[in-house]
Protein backbone atom coordinates (compact mmCIF):
# COMPACT_ATOMS: atom_id res chain seq x y z
CA UNK A 1 0.00 0.00 0.00
CA UNK A 2 1.34 3.43 -0.95
CA UNK A 3 1.91 5.86 1.90
CA UNK A 4 -0.02 9.12 1.85
CA UNK A 5 3.19 11.12 1.37
CA UNK A 6 4.10 9.12 -1.74
CA UNK A 7 0.78 9.07 -3.57
CA UNK A 8 1.53 12.39 -5.29
CA UNK A 9 4.93 11.15 -6.51
CA UNK A 10 3.83 7.73 -7.82
CA UNK A 11 4.01 8.60 -11.50
CA UNK A 12 3.13 5.84 -13.96
CA UNK A 13 4.46 6.54 -17.44
CA UNK A 14 2.19 5.49 -20.34
CA UNK A 15 3.09 2.59 -22.59
CA UNK A 16 3.97 3.01 -26.25
CA UNK A 17 0.40 2.56 -27.51
CA UNK A 18 -1.06 5.13 -25.12
CA UNK A 19 1.75 7.54 -25.93
CA UNK A 20 1.11 7.07 -29.66
CA UNK A 21 -2.57 7.99 -29.53
CA UNK A 22 -2.23 10.79 -26.99
CA UNK A 23 0.64 12.52 -28.83
CA UNK A 24 -1.15 12.14 -32.17
CA UNK A 25 -4.22 13.93 -30.77
CA UNK A 26 -2.03 16.62 -29.20
CA UNK A 27 -0.14 17.13 -32.48
CA UNK A 28 -3.41 17.61 -34.36
CA UNK A 29 -4.54 20.18 -31.81
CA UNK A 30 -1.24 22.07 -31.93
CA UNK A 31 -0.15 22.00 -35.57
CA UNK A 32 -3.10 21.20 -37.86
CA UNK A 33 -4.59 24.31 -39.48
CA UNK A 34 -8.34 23.73 -39.35
CA UNK A 35 -8.99 26.82 -41.46
CA UNK A 36 -7.02 25.21 -44.29
CA UNK A 37 -7.55 21.46 -44.03
CA UNK A 38 -6.26 20.48 -47.47
CA UNK A 39 -2.63 21.57 -47.34
CA UNK A 40 0.74 19.85 -47.30
CA UNK A 41 1.48 20.95 -43.72
CA UNK A 42 -1.55 19.13 -42.32
CA UNK A 43 -0.65 16.00 -44.28
CA UNK A 44 2.90 16.10 -42.93
CA UNK A 45 1.70 16.42 -39.34
CA UNK A 46 -0.40 13.26 -39.69
CA UNK A 47 2.08 11.17 -41.70
CA UNK A 48 4.95 11.74 -39.27
CA UNK A 49 3.25 9.06 -37.13
CA UNK A 50 3.39 6.44 -39.91
CA UNK A 51 6.37 4.73 -38.29
CA UNK A 52 4.48 3.92 -35.09
CA UNK A 53 2.55 0.82 -36.30
CA UNK A 54 5.84 -0.82 -37.24
CA UNK A 55 7.40 0.08 -33.90
CA UNK A 56 4.39 -1.28 -32.00
CA UNK A 57 4.70 -4.61 -33.82
CA UNK A 58 8.39 -4.77 -32.95
CA UNK A 59 7.78 -3.85 -29.32
CA UNK A 60 5.12 -6.54 -29.02
CA UNK A 61 7.40 -9.22 -30.50
CA UNK A 62 10.73 -8.13 -28.93
CA UNK A 63 12.00 -7.06 -32.35
CA UNK A 64 11.30 -10.37 -34.07
CA UNK A 65 8.19 -9.51 -36.11
CA UNK A 66 9.23 -9.22 -39.73
CA UNK A 67 6.09 -7.28 -40.63
CA UNK A 68 7.19 -4.57 -38.22
CA UNK A 69 10.28 -3.94 -40.34
CA UNK A 70 8.16 -4.06 -43.51
CA UNK A 71 5.85 -1.42 -42.04
CA UNK A 72 8.81 0.80 -41.15
CA UNK A 73 10.22 0.50 -44.67
CA UNK A 74 6.80 1.32 -46.16
CA UNK A 75 6.69 4.52 -44.09
CA UNK A 76 10.28 5.28 -45.10
CA UNK A 77 9.30 4.81 -48.76
CA UNK A 78 6.54 7.39 -48.40
CA UNK A 79 8.90 9.96 -46.87
CA UNK A 80 11.54 9.25 -49.51
CA UNK A 81 8.98 10.22 -52.15
CA UNK A 82 7.92 13.19 -50.01
CA UNK A 83 11.50 14.48 -49.95
CA UNK A 84 11.73 14.29 -53.74
CA UNK A 85 8.39 16.06 -54.15
CA UNK A 86 9.61 18.79 -51.80
CA UNK A 87 12.21 19.76 -54.42
CA UNK A 88 9.37 21.09 -56.56
CA UNK A 89 7.57 23.01 -53.78
CA UNK A 90 8.61 26.64 -54.04
CA UNK A 91 5.60 28.41 -52.54
CA UNK A 92 5.36 27.71 -48.82
CA UNK A 93 2.54 29.64 -47.13
CA UNK A 94 3.17 30.76 -43.56
CA UNK A 95 1.08 28.53 -41.29
CA UNK A 96 1.62 29.45 -37.65
CA UNK A 97 1.05 26.82 -34.92
CA UNK A 98 -2.13 26.97 -32.86
CA UNK A 99 -0.18 27.84 -29.71
CA UNK A 100 1.76 30.97 -28.83
CA UNK A 101 5.55 31.02 -28.74
CA UNK A 102 5.67 31.11 -24.94
CA UNK A 103 3.22 28.21 -24.69
CA UNK A 104 5.29 26.09 -27.08
CA UNK A 105 8.50 26.79 -25.15
CA UNK A 106 6.79 25.81 -21.88
CA UNK A 107 5.41 22.60 -23.42
CA UNK A 108 8.81 21.73 -24.92
CA UNK A 109 10.48 22.11 -21.52
CA UNK A 110 7.77 19.94 -19.95
CA UNK A 111 8.20 17.24 -22.60
CA UNK A 112 11.95 17.22 -22.13
CA UNK A 113 11.39 16.83 -18.40
CA UNK A 114 9.17 13.87 -19.24
CA UNK A 115 11.97 12.44 -21.37
CA UNK A 116 14.29 12.76 -18.39
CA UNK A 117 11.67 10.95 -16.28
CA UNK A 118 11.62 8.11 -18.80
CA UNK A 119 15.42 7.92 -18.59
CA UNK A 120 15.25 7.73 -14.79
CA UNK A 121 12.85 4.79 -14.60
CA UNK A 122 14.18 1.24 -14.09
CA UNK A 123 15.58 -0.42 -17.17
CA UNK A 124 13.41 -2.86 -19.07
CA UNK A 125 15.08 -6.18 -19.92
CA UNK A 126 16.82 -6.14 -23.28
CA UNK A 127 15.59 -8.89 -25.57
CA UNK A 128 18.84 -8.92 -27.54
CA UNK A 129 22.50 -8.13 -27.09
CA UNK A 130 23.50 -5.08 -29.10
CA UNK A 131 26.74 -4.97 -31.00
CA UNK A 132 29.34 -2.57 -29.59
CA UNK A 133 30.26 0.72 -31.19
CA UNK A 134 33.58 2.61 -31.40
CA UNK A 135 31.90 5.55 -29.65
CA UNK A 136 31.46 3.37 -26.58
CA UNK A 137 35.20 3.54 -25.93
CA UNK A 138 35.91 7.00 -27.32
CA UNK A 139 33.00 8.85 -25.63
CA UNK A 140 31.05 6.59 -23.30
CA UNK A 141 34.09 4.87 -21.75
CA UNK A 142 35.81 7.99 -20.33
CA UNK A 143 32.48 9.41 -19.08
CA UNK A 144 31.67 6.12 -17.40
CA UNK A 145 35.05 6.10 -15.64
CA UNK A 146 34.44 9.60 -14.29
CA UNK A 147 30.97 8.66 -13.04
CA UNK A 148 32.33 5.45 -11.52
CA UNK A 149 34.95 7.39 -9.57
CA UNK A 150 32.23 9.64 -8.10
CA UNK A 151 29.73 6.86 -7.29
CA UNK A 152 29.38 4.48 -4.38
CA UNK A 153 31.09 1.15 -5.02
CA UNK A 154 27.88 -0.67 -4.09
CA UNK A 155 26.24 0.54 -7.32
CA UNK A 156 26.34 -2.06 -10.06
CA UNK A 157 28.56 -1.32 -13.09
CA UNK A 158 25.78 -2.21 -15.50
CA UNK A 159 23.51 0.35 -13.85
CA UNK A 160 26.19 3.02 -14.18
CA UNK A 161 26.74 2.13 -17.83
CA UNK A 162 23.02 2.40 -18.58
CA UNK A 163 22.83 5.73 -16.76
CA UNK A 164 25.71 7.08 -18.82
CA UNK A 165 24.08 5.89 -22.06
CA UNK A 166 20.79 7.54 -21.20
CA UNK A 167 22.52 10.73 -20.09
CA UNK A 168 24.44 10.95 -23.38
CA UNK A 169 21.23 10.29 -25.32
CA UNK A 170 19.47 13.11 -23.43
CA UNK A 171 22.33 15.49 -24.24
CA UNK A 172 22.13 14.57 -27.94
CA UNK A 173 18.37 15.16 -27.97
CA UNK A 174 18.85 18.50 -26.23
CA UNK A 175 21.44 19.53 -28.82
CA UNK A 176 19.04 18.62 -31.63
CA UNK A 177 16.15 20.54 -30.04
CA UNK A 178 18.25 23.68 -29.60
CA UNK A 179 19.60 23.40 -33.16
CA UNK A 180 16.09 23.09 -34.63
CA UNK A 181 15.02 26.24 -32.82
CA UNK A 182 18.15 28.10 -33.96
CA UNK A 183 17.69 27.07 -37.60
CA UNK A 184 14.11 28.31 -37.54
CA UNK A 185 15.11 31.62 -35.96
CA UNK A 186 18.28 32.38 -37.96
CA UNK A 187 17.74 30.80 -41.36
CA UNK A 188 13.94 30.57 -41.65
CA UNK A 189 13.33 33.99 -40.02
CA UNK A 190 10.51 32.23 -38.20
CA UNK A 191 11.11 31.72 -34.47
CA UNK A 192 7.66 30.12 -33.88
CA UNK A 193 8.33 27.68 -36.73
CA UNK A 194 11.70 26.68 -35.31
CA UNK A 195 10.30 26.19 -31.81
CA UNK A 196 7.39 24.23 -33.32
CA UNK A 197 9.86 21.87 -35.04
CA UNK A 198 11.73 21.41 -31.74
CA UNK A 199 8.46 20.83 -29.86
CA UNK A 200 7.28 18.32 -32.47
CA UNK A 201 10.60 16.44 -32.15
CA UNK A 202 10.01 15.98 -28.42
CA UNK A 203 6.32 15.23 -28.92
CA UNK A 204 6.84 12.35 -31.36
CA UNK A 205 6.98 8.97 -29.57
CA UNK A 206 10.24 7.90 -31.24
CA UNK A 207 12.46 9.88 -28.86
CA UNK A 208 10.87 8.06 -25.92
CA UNK A 209 10.78 4.58 -27.46
CA UNK A 210 14.37 4.66 -28.67
CA UNK A 211 15.99 5.57 -25.35
CA UNK A 212 18.65 3.00 -24.37
CA UNK A 213 17.21 -0.12 -22.74
CA UNK A 214 13.66 0.99 -23.20
CA UNK A 215 12.50 -2.56 -23.85
CA UNK A 216 13.78 -2.77 -27.43
CA UNK A 217 16.81 -4.52 -28.83
CA UNK A 218 17.69 -1.75 -31.24
CA UNK A 219 17.92 1.41 -29.11
CA UNK A 220 21.34 2.96 -28.63
CA UNK A 221 22.48 6.32 -27.29
CA UNK A 222 24.60 7.08 -30.35
CA UNK A 223 21.70 6.95 -32.82
CA UNK A 224 21.02 10.63 -32.09
CA UNK A 225 24.73 11.56 -31.96
CA UNK A 226 25.40 12.00 -35.72
CA UNK A 227 22.12 13.84 -36.29
CA UNK A 228 23.00 16.31 -33.53
CA UNK A 229 26.21 17.08 -35.44
CA UNK A 230 24.46 17.30 -38.82
CA UNK A 231 21.72 19.65 -37.62
CA UNK A 232 24.34 21.94 -36.12
CA UNK A 233 26.15 21.78 -39.47
CA UNK A 234 22.95 23.22 -40.97
CA UNK A 235 23.06 25.96 -38.32
CA UNK A 236 26.57 26.92 -39.54
CA UNK A 237 25.97 26.25 -43.23
CA UNK A 238 27.20 29.75 -44.09
CA UNK A 239 30.63 28.83 -42.68
CA UNK A 240 32.02 25.99 -44.83
CA UNK A 241 34.92 25.15 -42.52
CA UNK A 242 32.73 24.81 -39.42
CA UNK A 243 30.07 22.83 -41.30
CA UNK A 244 32.74 20.58 -42.82
CA UNK A 245 34.24 19.90 -39.40
CA UNK A 246 30.86 18.91 -37.97
CA UNK A 247 30.02 16.64 -40.92
CA UNK A 248 33.52 15.14 -40.73
CA UNK A 249 33.03 14.38 -37.04
CA UNK A 250 29.74 12.65 -37.89
CA UNK A 251 31.42 10.64 -40.66
CA UNK A 252 34.37 9.66 -38.49
CA UNK A 253 32.18 8.54 -35.59
CA UNK A 254 29.13 6.99 -37.25
CA UNK A 255 30.20 6.05 -40.83
CA UNK A 256 26.78 6.32 -42.51
CA UNK A 257 26.90 10.14 -43.09
CA UNK A 258 29.66 9.45 -45.65
CA UNK A 259 26.90 9.17 -48.25
CA UNK A 260 26.08 12.86 -47.70
CA UNK A 261 29.51 14.07 -48.85
CA UNK A 262 28.68 14.39 -52.60
CA UNK A 263 25.48 16.31 -51.82
CA UNK A 264 27.08 18.74 -49.38
CA UNK A 265 30.12 19.25 -51.62
CA UNK A 266 27.88 20.21 -54.55
CA UNK A 267 25.90 22.50 -52.25
CA UNK A 268 29.10 24.49 -51.62
CA UNK A 269 30.30 24.28 -55.24
CA UNK A 270 32.15 27.50 -56.15
CA UNK A 271 31.20 28.84 -52.72
CA UNK A 272 33.75 27.28 -50.39
CA UNK A 273 33.48 23.63 -51.50
CA UNK A 274 37.18 22.89 -51.06
CA UNK A 275 37.26 24.52 -47.64
CA UNK A 276 34.32 22.33 -46.65
CA UNK A 277 35.95 19.18 -48.03
CA UNK A 278 39.34 19.91 -46.47
CA UNK A 279 37.77 20.46 -43.03
CA UNK A 280 35.65 17.32 -43.43
CA UNK A 281 38.57 15.08 -44.43
CA UNK A 282 40.78 16.51 -41.69
CA UNK A 283 38.20 15.98 -38.94
CA UNK A 284 37.21 12.50 -40.14
CA UNK A 285 40.87 11.55 -40.42
CA UNK A 286 41.44 12.75 -36.87
CA UNK A 287 38.58 10.53 -35.66
CA UNK A 288 39.98 7.50 -37.47
CA UNK A 289 43.41 8.35 -36.08
CA UNK A 290 42.07 8.24 -32.53
CA UNK A 291 40.67 4.75 -33.16
CA UNK A 292 43.97 3.68 -34.74
CA UNK A 293 45.84 5.00 -31.71
CA UNK A 294 43.61 2.95 -29.42
CA UNK A 295 44.33 -0.12 -31.56
CA UNK A 296 48.07 0.54 -31.42
CA UNK A 297 48.07 1.04 -27.66
CA UNK A 298 45.79 -1.87 -26.75
CA UNK A 299 46.47 -4.25 -29.63
CA UNK A 300 42.75 -4.72 -30.32
CA UNK A 301 39.85 -2.74 -31.68
CA UNK A 302 37.63 -1.01 -29.12
CA UNK A 303 35.02 -3.13 -27.36
CA UNK A 304 36.06 -6.24 -29.22
CA UNK A 305 35.14 -4.83 -32.62
CA UNK A 306 36.66 -6.28 -35.73
CA UNK A 307 36.64 -5.18 -39.34
CA UNK A 308 34.23 -7.94 -40.35
CA UNK A 309 31.59 -6.69 -37.87
CA UNK A 310 32.06 -3.03 -38.87
CA UNK A 311 31.46 -3.88 -42.54
CA UNK A 312 29.08 -6.81 -42.17
CA UNK A 313 25.88 -4.86 -42.78
CA UNK A 314 27.42 -2.36 -45.22
CA UNK A 315 28.24 -4.99 -47.88
CA UNK A 316 25.03 -5.87 -49.73
CA UNK A 317 26.98 -8.18 -52.06
CA UNK A 318 27.41 -10.58 -49.13
CA UNK A 319 24.93 -12.40 -46.93
CA UNK A 320 24.28 -10.64 -43.59
CA UNK A 321 25.28 -12.41 -40.36
CA UNK A 322 22.89 -15.14 -39.29
CA UNK A 323 20.24 -14.20 -36.77
CA UNK A 324 20.04 -10.52 -37.72
CA UNK A 325 16.36 -9.47 -37.78
CA UNK A 326 15.27 -7.28 -40.68
CA UNK A 327 12.89 -7.24 -43.62
CA UNK A 328 15.63 -9.05 -45.59
CA UNK A 329 15.80 -11.97 -43.16
CA UNK A 330 15.68 -15.19 -45.16
CA UNK A 331 15.98 -13.38 -48.52
CA UNK A 332 19.01 -14.04 -50.69
CA UNK A 333 21.54 -11.21 -50.73
CA UNK A 334 21.32 -10.95 -54.53
CA UNK A 335 17.90 -9.30 -54.18
CA UNK A 336 19.38 -6.63 -51.92
CA UNK A 337 22.19 -5.69 -54.29
CA UNK A 338 19.98 -3.91 -56.92
CA UNK A 339 18.50 -1.78 -54.11
CA UNK A 340 22.01 -0.76 -53.08
CA UNK A 341 22.97 0.05 -56.68
CA UNK A 342 19.88 2.22 -57.05
CA UNK A 343 20.76 3.97 -53.78
CA UNK A 344 24.32 4.68 -54.97
CA UNK A 345 22.88 6.05 -58.20
CA UNK A 346 20.73 8.48 -56.21
CA UNK A 347 23.78 9.56 -54.19
CA UNK A 348 25.76 10.21 -57.39
CA UNK A 349 22.86 12.13 -58.93
CA UNK A 350 22.78 14.47 -55.92
CA UNK A 351 26.29 15.57 -56.89
CA UNK A 352 24.98 17.11 -60.13
CA UNK A 353 21.26 17.74 -59.68
CA UNK A 354 19.76 20.15 -58.93
CA UNK A 355 22.30 22.84 -59.66
CA UNK A 356 22.76 25.25 -58.04
CA UNK A 357 21.41 24.00 -54.72
CA UNK A 358 19.82 26.06 -51.98
CA UNK A 359 19.17 25.17 -48.35
CA UNK A 360 15.78 23.62 -49.18
CA UNK A 361 17.46 21.22 -51.63
CA UNK A 362 20.10 20.36 -49.03
CA UNK A 363 17.52 19.48 -46.38
CA UNK A 364 15.29 17.44 -48.70
CA UNK A 365 18.08 15.45 -50.34
CA UNK A 366 19.94 14.88 -47.05
CA UNK A 367 16.78 13.36 -45.59
CA UNK A 368 16.24 11.30 -48.77
CA UNK A 369 19.78 9.88 -48.69
CA UNK A 370 19.56 8.96 -45.00
CA UNK A 371 16.16 7.36 -45.57
CA UNK A 372 17.53 5.44 -48.54
CA UNK A 373 20.05 3.64 -46.32
CA UNK A 374 17.17 1.94 -44.52
CA UNK A 375 16.12 -0.06 -47.59
CA UNK A 376 19.34 -2.06 -48.01
CA UNK A 377 20.88 -1.97 -44.54
CA UNK A 378 20.55 -5.53 -43.23
CA UNK A 379 20.72 -4.83 -39.48
CA UNK A 380 17.13 -3.85 -38.58
CA UNK A 381 16.80 -1.47 -41.50
CA UNK A 382 13.93 0.95 -40.88
CA UNK A 383 14.26 1.42 -37.11
CA UNK A 384 16.84 4.21 -37.39
CA UNK A 385 14.25 6.98 -37.52
CA UNK A 386 16.44 9.31 -35.48
CA UNK A 387 18.95 9.36 -38.35
CA UNK A 388 16.68 11.58 -40.43
CA UNK A 389 13.78 12.76 -38.23
CA UNK A 390 15.18 16.29 -37.56
CA UNK A 391 15.66 16.88 -41.31
CA UNK A 392 12.04 15.85 -41.92
CA UNK A 393 10.84 18.35 -39.33
CA UNK A 394 12.89 21.14 -40.92
CA UNK A 395 11.35 20.08 -44.22
CA UNK A 396 7.86 20.48 -42.79
CA UNK A 397 8.41 23.93 -41.28
CA UNK A 398 10.73 25.51 -43.82
CA UNK A 399 9.65 28.63 -45.74
CA UNK A 400 10.72 29.49 -49.28
CA UNK A 401 14.52 29.10 -49.22
CA UNK A 402 15.32 29.75 -52.88
CA UNK A 403 17.80 32.48 -51.90
CA UNK A 404 19.38 30.61 -48.96
CA UNK A 405 22.80 29.71 -50.34
CA UNK A 406 26.33 29.72 -48.89
CA UNK A 407 28.24 33.02 -49.09
CA UNK A 408 30.36 33.61 -52.16
CA UNK A 409 33.80 32.59 -50.83
CA UNK A 410 35.78 31.16 -53.79
CA UNK A 411 38.71 28.90 -52.96
CA UNK A 412 41.31 30.52 -55.23
CA UNK A 413 43.94 30.32 -52.50
CA UNK A 414 43.49 26.56 -52.29
CA UNK A 415 43.84 26.19 -56.04
CA UNK A 416 47.02 28.28 -56.02
CA UNK A 417 48.39 26.19 -53.16
CA UNK A 418 47.60 22.98 -55.07
CA UNK A 419 49.35 24.26 -58.19
CA UNK A 420 52.40 25.30 -56.13
CA UNK A 421 52.59 21.88 -54.43
CA UNK A 422 52.25 20.10 -57.76
CA UNK A 423 55.13 22.08 -59.25
CA UNK A 424 57.30 21.49 -56.19
CA UNK A 425 56.63 17.75 -56.20
CA UNK A 426 57.39 17.59 -59.92
CA UNK A 427 60.72 19.37 -59.34
CA UNK A 428 59.79 22.34 -61.48
CA UNK A 429 61.01 25.82 -60.56
CA UNK A 430 58.52 28.28 -59.21
CA UNK A 431 56.71 30.12 -61.93
CA UNK A 432 58.24 33.61 -62.22
CA UNK A 433 55.87 36.49 -61.92
CA UNK A 434 54.67 38.02 -65.15
CA UNK A 435 56.65 41.14 -66.00
CA UNK A 436 54.72 44.12 -67.20
CA UNK A 437 55.88 45.58 -70.51
CA UNK A 438 55.43 49.28 -71.07
CA UNK A 439 53.49 50.01 -74.23
CA UNK A 440 54.44 52.92 -76.50
CA UNK A 441 52.18 55.92 -76.33
CA UNK A 442 49.25 55.76 -78.67
CA UNK A 443 49.68 57.85 -81.82
CA UNK A 444 47.11 60.02 -83.51
CA UNK A 445 44.29 58.06 -85.09
CA UNK A 446 43.61 58.41 -88.80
Amino acid sequence: MIAQGEIFLELQLPNATTWFYSTALLAVALFVKFSRLFCVRNLDVLTLFLFMPGFLLLLESDGANRWGYVGLLAAAGYFFARCLVDLTLERRPALAPNLSLGGMIFLAVALYAGLVAVACRPAAPRPETLAPSPLDDVVKGPVEKIVRSQTDRAVDDARIGLGVERGLALLCHLAIVIALAVVGTRHFNDAPGGVAAALFYLLLPYTFILLPSGGTGFSRWDHAWPMALLVWAVVFYRRPIVAGSLVGLAVGSALFPVFLIPLWFSFYYARGAWRFLLALVGTAGLCFGVVALVVWLTGALPSGLDASWMLAHWQPWQAPPAGTPSAWDGVHWAYRLPVFILFVTVVVVTLFWPAPKNLAHLLALSAAVLIGIQFWYSDRGGVYVLWFLPFLLLLVYRPNLSTARPPNVPDWWLLRLARWLRRRLAGLPAKPPTREVALPPAGPTR
